[in-house]
């Protein structure tokens, strides 16, 4: 009887190894990513026509079978357990903008008042698509060829569920934070902001604060300097005294002789 090579077809996979303490996605149901950004990033996705993998692959996500995630400038490197011993490695790969290019981005972004404020506050401003656009510089890859894909299994699609999987959680992990996704565009957030702060519109540097010396500061002060000795009568005259005679003296002339001996 002749074998048939493809044999292994006609039985069911196993499925993959359970992973203990795995990243699962937060959400059980319904769509993993829920703010518009993310949910932008997905649909960028799947307008790249990845196909029924991306279903496969947010049940990975939902049952924890990736177990690393690490953003960098320029790549997203993970781990995914499938039905092999071995995890598969999975990597993402963006290009970073050029020192340049970010230039020209935070330098729009911070001549618009509303869009510096928001992001100051952390916050993404829906038309921030559009501040990219004006400089020629895609926020999400515009085609397949801007977000290469490799995963480790041997799957010949690409991307495979395990991609498909990391790619859901990106999302998630873009909910909570997005400027990691400027950050794997190749700017962190605290360079973001630090130039946003530096570069926005009509700002002006605070004048420098004097240097606080905390050794003493509960230090008496130099004492003020003494004054020079005056004439008494002529002390005496600014003085409006009143009309008073003391023992038929007027009042200048008996404190005349006081003021002398005080001054002695």
């Amino acid at each position: 009887m002749a074998r048939d090579d493809n044999w292994w077809q006609d039985y069911p996979s196993s499925g993959p190894i359970k992973v203990e303490n795995g990243i699962k996605a937060r959400r059980a149901r319904g769509r993993i990513a829920t703010s518009w950004w993310s949910q932008r990033f997905i649909t960028v996705l799947e307008d790249l026509q990845l196909g029924g993998r991306m279903s496969r692959g947010k049940n990975y996500a939902r049952s924890g079978q990736v177990m690393s995630l690490d953003i960098s400038p320029g790549k997203v490197i993970a781990k995914v357990q499938g039905s092999r011993p071995q995890p598969y490695a999975v990597k993402l790969i963006s290009k970073p903008l050029t020192a340049e290019q970010w230039d020209l981005v935070t330098g729009k972004l911070a001549s618009k008042a509303l869009f510096a404020a928001k992001l100051l506050a952390g916050e993404m401003p829906p038309e921030i698509e559009e501040v990219f656009a004006e400089v020629d510089v895609p926020l999400f890859p515009a085609a397949a060829r801007d977000l290469p894909m490799h995963c480790s299994c041997p799957d010949w699609a690409v991307p495979c569920k395990h991609v498909a999987a990391v790619c859901f959680l990106l999302a998630e992990r873009f909910d909570d934070d997005p400027f990691l996704i400027f950050e794997w565009r190749g700017r962190s957030k605290a360079e973001l902001l630090r130039e946003l702060r530096g570069n926005r519109a009509g700002e002006t540097p605070a004048p420098p604060r004097a240097a606080l010396d905390v050794e003493n500061f509960f230090a008496a002060g130099p004492l003020p300097p003494e004054p020079e000795p005056q004439d008494a009568g002529l002390v005496l005259l600014r003085v409006d005294a009143p009309a008073v005679t003391v023992h038929g003296k007027p009042l200048i002339d008996v404190l005349t002789p006081l003021y002398h001996r005080f001054t002695r």
